[in-house]
């Protein structure tokens, strides 16, 4: 019942996700004016969601893994250490045993995040779900646009299911908003 808060790793600049996930003091950084929480104080009581982490950089992942380790942040320029207390999800379409072998994912963070592990195939071995992800998108375009279109016809889903989703999700979401 917490704040759910997200953030997408790969679309954050290196040199500013630091500020975005622990906060910064007024004058911590030379663009700090004032004080401003971090994404994982924002979260406190909550969720914070990590998306893209296969792409965080590897001076990040320390960070990252001494917050996990113990449940507090420090905002730059700051001088005392802040409780956290959130559920940390994070989702990478990297293959993180890969990354780890190539240096460019630490082996002791990904043990830390993989205490639950959930796979989701991609959409090309998912074809049953197709139907009830365009349904969905279908509803939620029309509520956004306020169109009432009612489905998508019989020889239309066959072609969506025999297509490859090279996208995935993603871009099966992106040709209903175009559809509707």
């Amino acid at each position: 019942h917490g704040p759910w808060v997200a953030i997408n790793c790969a679309a954050i600049p290196a040199e500013l996700l630091e500020s975005e996930l622990f906060g910064y003091e007024k004058g911590g950084h030379s663009q700090a004016d004032q004080r401003k929480k971090g994404l994982f104080e924002l979260a406190n009581e909550g969720s914070i969601f990590l998306d893209e982490i296969g792409e965080m950089p590897m001076t990040m992942q320390a960070k990252l893994l001494r917050v996990l380790q113990e449940r507090e942040v420090q905002r730059i320029g700051g001088t005392s250490p802040i409780s956290i207390n959130c559920r940390i999800l994070a989702a990478t379409n990297r293959d993180l045993r890969q990354a780890i072998v190539e240096k460019t994912f630490r082996e002791d963070l990904f043990y830390r995040l993989r205490a639950v592990e959930g796979r989701v195939p991609p959409l090309r071995d998912r074809r049953e779900d197709i139907p009830l992800l365009a349904d969905h998108f279908i509803e939620r375009f029309n509520r956004e646009f306020r169109r009432k279109v009612t489905g998508v016809s019989s020889e239309a889903m066959e072609r969506l299911q025999d297509y490859a989703w090279p996208g995935n999700v993603r871009e099966l979401r992106n040709i209903m908003e175009r559809i509707v």
